[in-house]
């Protein structure tokens, strides 16, 4: 998986700069715990932090290779290339050797071979930097979904890169400050993902399925991949056969590794099926985790979790022979962890939604290094209300934000009159509709469905690969999401919502694939949303430490929030906080204000 990070310039002489990629690389530390290399040379710096997974001896990086003709590039990469055996036989019948069975040394040789436009043969999840001492060019890449971070901000004559900002943020040069944009992504749009923004000035997100070109001319960033309507002329049965066969390949590939595997196991469809499908595949042994959070409501209680996950992951676990793992986490380990999913995301995130997932990866860690996770089926499949439900489905912006506030109605109203929150959203929302891709004659009622998808699959997707990569590296586990595989994508964008959802059944499509290898229990239970602690002492806890915040006089929260309107929310309309899910308001809510209290103390406002 691995951290990488970099610094290239056409006009300094970085040979002499080791110091400044030393300590940009230090950042990436937790995501790649067990090697640390760097690459200099006048014009370009590379730094890369390793998490082994594949050729543990012989896939160290940064990685040069000489060029046929003389001249040689070099790459730090982080993710995995899983048809990298196929790319490998075929650069071999083109003439080139390998010294080592990595990824790594495919890839590099790859680009190579084919230049950049080697990347539509990529089959992955990946972020990497390659600096061609031929040309002095680095490009920049990132999987076509996004799963993948990779950052980059353009300085004095040169860029600078890295997995995560705060690689960036140990440039000497790249301070930490947010403008008026920055700002309005935070408030406007908080459950999302706006492609391409970072929120700190002066940086950019590279957005997925795009790549850089950067020399001494300038930075010239180009999509190289993006869904495509065609006619979907399949049946029911036809279509369900297709999906099976698509998962079996994808598990197959996505297994390969020299280290422990496991499986994160919620006993939902998503996570049971490919768990299922790992366990008829994996040569080796293989475990599965879930995790349980404080949760005294009674049982079916909560629309969004009605049955504990406990009883179902433990029978698909015993049906396929695993051995598995609950991780128990407390609400002392939610309240005293509030700022681990922070120090992971470098923004404010989802509160103790980010520090539960933080603690099961921690203890996965500690059995596997690999997991396979059940992540991005409901955007696939149609698993959430908001694709479903009319109300949702009709709303004038992002479906999933009907009926939800966001953090901006507690914004003051000077900083409101700056930022334009409501203009913000509305423009962003235009934005993501111009990109949906339609067949000429299409229904109203199917140009909705491919809008929605689109949506999904390009905005709120964004948001949940990036919570889950940032809360596994920062224990130096790689999880891999075989539902985010762009072929499954490019087929599934064309099927009907009425095949996925076949006899009204939520994920019919889903289920009836691999109805097989499971259990009928777990074939025909409901969606339950991920593990969220309804304990009251949380929620009385958090609005104590809110309260705290709102005694302080200089706290920086009140730099962006009315300070009056906060306590009302806090003391009488808990309900009224901003929040993901509705049943998890108050403790989503008082964490994000918590969150963004201490992140403001740390970044400087440009207006």
């Amino acid at each position: 998986m691995c951290g990488i990070t970099g610094w290239v310039d056409w006009t300094r002489d970085l040979a002499q700069r080791r110091s400044v990629i030393s300590d940009m690389t230090r950042t990436q530390a937790p995501r790649g715990p067990d090697a640390e290399g760097l690459w200099l040379s006048a014009r370009a710096a590379l730094g890369h932090r390793r998490l082994a997974v594949i050729d543990i001896e012989g896939g160290r990086q940064p990685m040069p290779r000489a060029a046929r003709g003389g001249g040689q590039a070099v790459v730090t990469f982080s993710g995995e290339i899983y048809n990298f055996r196929e790319l490998r036989d075929e650069l071999r019948s083109a003439g080139w050797t390998f010294a080592t069975r990595s990824d790594t040394e495919v890839l590099l040789t790859a680009y190579l071979e084919w230049g950049p436009d080697f990347v539509h043969r990529l089959n992955g999840m990946f972020a990497f930097a390659i600096w061609d001492e031929r040309t002095e060019r680095l490009l920049l890449v990132r999987d076509r979904l996004g799963i993948k971070p990779l950052y980059y901000a353009p300085l004095g004559d040169g860029i600078i890169f890295g997995s995560e900002p705060k690689a960036l943020l140990a440039h000497p040069e790249m301070d930490a400050e947010v403008g008026l944009d920055g700002i309005a992504e935070l408030m406007a749009v908080p459950r999302a993902r706006t492609p391409g923004h970072a929120v700190y000035r002066g940086m950019r997100e590279l957005k997925p399925g795009c790549l850089l070109l950067a020399d001494a001319s300038g930075l010239r960033e180009r999509r190289y991949w993006r869904l495509e309507a065609r006619p979907h002329e399949q049946d029911f049965a036809a279509t369900t056969a297709e999906v099976r066969s698509l998962l079996t390949d994808i598990v197959q590939r996505q297994l390969v590794a020299d280290v422990t595997v496991g499986t994160l196991l919620s006993g939902g469809i998503d996570s049971s099926a490919i768990t299922a499908l790992a366990a008829r595949e994996f040569q080796g042994e293989l475990s599965s985790h879930s995790v349980s959070v404080p949760a005294p409501a009674a049982a079916g209680s909560d629309a969004w979790r009605p049955s504990p996950d406990e009883p179902y992951a433990k029978l698909v676990a015993e049906r396929l022979g695993l051995k598995h793992f609950v991780t128990r986490v407390g609400t002392d380990d939610l309240v005293r962890g509030l700022d681990l999913g922070l120090r992971a995301r470098d923004l404010p995130g989802w509160g103790d939604l980010d520090t539960s997932l933080h603690h099961l990866f921690g203890a996965v860690r500690e059995h596997c290094t690999v997991a396979l996770s059940g992540e991005s089926a409901d955007e696939m499949f149609g698993g959430y209300a908001w694709q479903i439900d009319e109300r949702f489905v009709g709303h004038s912006s992002f479906p999933w934000m009907y009926g939800r506030r966001q953090p901006q109605h507690l914004l003051r109203e000077d900083v409101r009159r700056q930022v334009k929150p409501e203009e913000y959203e509305a423009e962003r929302y235009r934005e993501a509709l111009a990109e949906v891709p339609h067949l000429d004659g299409e229904d109203p009622a199917r140009r909705r469905e491919r809008e929605v998808f689109h949506l999904g699959l390009t905005r709120w997707l964004g948001a949940l690969l990036d919570r889950k990569d940032r809360m596994s590296m920062a224990v130096g586990l790689e999880v891999r999401v075989p539902f985010a595989d762009h072929r499954l994508a490019e087929y599934l964008f064309n099927v009907p919502a009425a095949l996925k959802a076949a006899g009204g059944t939520e994920k019919a499509l889903l289920r009836q694939a691999c109805a097989d290898l499971l259990p009928e229990e777990i074939v025909n239970r409901p969606k339950s949303a991920y593990p969220a602690s309804q304990d009251p002492v949380l929620v009385a806890t958090m609005r104590d430490l809110v309260l705290d915040v709102l005694d302080e006089p200089g706290a920086p929260l009140f730099d962006l929030m009315d300070r009056e309107k906060v306590r009302t929310a806090v003391t009488s309309e808990l309900d009224t906080l901003p929040g993901p899910i509705t049943a998890r308001t108050s403790a989503i809510g008082l964490s994000y204000l918590l969150e963004l209290n201490r992140w403001l103390g740390g970044v400087r406002i440009v207006t």
